[in-house]
């Protein structure tokens, strides 16, 4: 994290002497489940193949480059994205991060680590703290359209956007086809390719109530792993919710997010202690809405 922060302030005072702008934000993440996370962004914009019209004259690449901490792990990114015309936008990136395990609440929460079945077919965890890295490469698209642009004026900025992406992801500890944990999730991950896309629909608003917008995001798991039907491996994953910004003060904003998740549902009443690939899918009612959690994200740009 030092040494990055370093390359940041190096990064930051030679593009102070050219037509680069730099910006800087601080963003903190809370949420009802027991998980927080904090990040530091610095971010370079690079003009690049601007014109004269409305569509290019904001034509840019915008490098960030992204520190994260939280209770159970640290984390490196890195993101560029390029936008060649007002509506359209190119993303790549990546990161790299590792993790531990802590004690909550009487129970283990995994920052990173294994995920396998033990003798009686139960998920069991093994690992242990930075028993290896977990990382990612992604490339995607956004498309988006703000009605303010057809007929200008403060309230009318209906906004739309969706954006799609490919990602690979790995964990350094793990052997081909074997299942890991990291930050806590459900330990059903397996290095291979993913699909991850969002729609959201929105109104901007020049109060404190700056933004409302509802976003629906969909997971799915592109590698085949055998007989993954069984338990529902390739049925998409979906996210609900419901987005409240508010401008506190030019550069202090409050995000609150409602979300909700489909869940799969099991045949076995202790399908909670199974080893997922144990589980078998409820197929004549697969998928129930539930609840996820209120997230609270405190973004300061300076």
């Amino acid at each position: 994290m030092l040494f990055l922060i370093v390359q940041m302030l190096g990064a930051q005072s030679a593009a102070e002497n050219t037509n680069i702008e730099t910006s800087r934000q601080l963003v903190l993440q809370l949420s009802t489940l027991p998980e927080a996370k904090l990040g530091f962004t610095q971010n370079f914009i690079f003009p690049f193949l601007q014109g004269g019209s409305p569509l290019t004259e904001g034509n840019n690449i915008n490098l960030g480059l992204t520190a994260e901490v939280t209770p159970i792990s640290i984390v490196g990114r890195v993101s560029t994205v390029w936008t060649p015309i007002a509506f359209f936008q190119l993303s790549a990136g990546g990161r790299i991060g590792s993790g531990w395990t802590i004690e909550l609440l009487g129970s283990d929460v995994y920052g990173i680590g294994i995920n396998r079945p033990n003798a009686q077919g139960n998920s069991e965890f093994s690992g242990g703290g930075f028993d290896g890295l977990q990382w990612n490469l992604y490339t995607g698209g956004t498309i988006q359209f703000d009605f303010a642009a057809l007929f200008p004026g403060d309230w009318n900025h209906v906004v739309a956007l969706t954006y799609h992406e490919i990602n690979y992801k790995g964990y350094t500890g793990a052997k081909a086809g074997e299942s890991w944990y990291y930050e806590n999730d459900a330990g059903e991950n397996i290095n291979g390719f993913n699909y991850y896309g969002n729609f959201l629909v929105g109104y901007q608003m020049p109060i404190f109530l700056s933004m409302a917008a509802l976003l629906a995001e969909m997971d799915l798991y592109l590698y085949d792993t055998p007989n993954r039907s069984q338990w529902g491996d390739d049925r998409i994953r979906m996210f609900f919710s419901a987005v409240l910004n508010f401008t506190v003060h030019r550069q202090f904003d409050i995000t609150m997010i409602t979300q909700f998740r489909t869940m799969r549902n099991y045949l076995e009443d202790n399908w909670k202690d199974l080893y997922y690939r144990n589980r078998t899918l409820d197929t004549s009612n697969p998928l129930r809405l539930e609840f996820y959690r209120v997230a609270a994200v405190l973004t300061y740009k300076f």
